[in-house]
């Protein structure tokens, strides 16, 4: 199936240069495809107001906003725009998690040029893309009714952003400014998953982290 050309394409992504590697990777695929970008969800949905696109690579741990708001306010606004998401978390732990969500397709940080362009080619043909990896989860899914056994299922998407920065090693204000939530809801945050987890420190949070990624 030939592709678009004038293709609409949106990155969004907080750091400057992961867009303009990714947008360079972009042109390569795709010299005429039409590029905007932006740093935040808040942004990221001004411009799905704005005009019709073809497809959204976004992240996950962006500002003003989740992954989860985001998919259901691009599902609401613009129904037919496929959905890429490019992050840096380990995909046999998380892709299942926003494939579930509605995104098209998980597409790790990590991934060569060669795959890159493999999947921006899947997602703008068919609006799928999954890698090996995620296909034999998938799999192995589908044959034993179950995915990876994760106690983090149990967590609600701000939660596990929240359990990842804690993990890194930000303090509850710095991550505060970051989601540009309060201090104490970031607090109770902290509590619900260290209670969902059955843990009582950061260290162990560290440690289940390292388990299951």
């Amino acid at each position: 199936m030939a592709l678009k050309v004038n293709v609409r394409i949106i990155v969004a992504d907080d750091h400057g240069i992961v867009r303009m590697g990714l947008i360079q990777t972009i042109k390569r695929l795709l010299p005429a495809a039409i590029i905007s970008e932006v740093e935040d969800y808040k942004s990221l949905y001004k411009e799905i107001l704005k005009e019709e696109l073809d497809l959204a690579i976004m992240d996950v741990n962006m500002p003003n906003g989740s992954v989860q708001e985001a998919i259901d306010y691009i599902k609401i606004h613009q129904p037919n725009l496929k959905i890429l998401i490019f992050s840096s978390q380990d995909e046999e732990l998380y892709a299942m998690r926003y494939l579930k969500m509605g995104a098209g397709g998980y597409l790790s940080k990590q991934s060569s040029h060669t795959v890159i362009e493999t999947a921006l080619t899947a997602m703008l043909s068919s609006g799928r893309y999954a890698s090996e990896v995620v296909k034999e989860a998938m799999f192995l899914g589908s044959l034993t009714g179950a995915t990876k056994d994760s106690p983090f299922e149990a967590l609600s998407d701000r939660e596990l952003q929240i359990a990842n920065k804690i993990a890194e090693g930000l303090s509850l204000k710095e991550i505060s400014n970051q989601l540009n939530l309060h201090s104490s809801t970031i607090s109770t945050y902290k509590n619900r998953l260290f209670e969902k987890l059955n843990i009582r420190s950061v260290p162990e949070l560290v440690e289940i982290l390292r388990l299951y990624n």
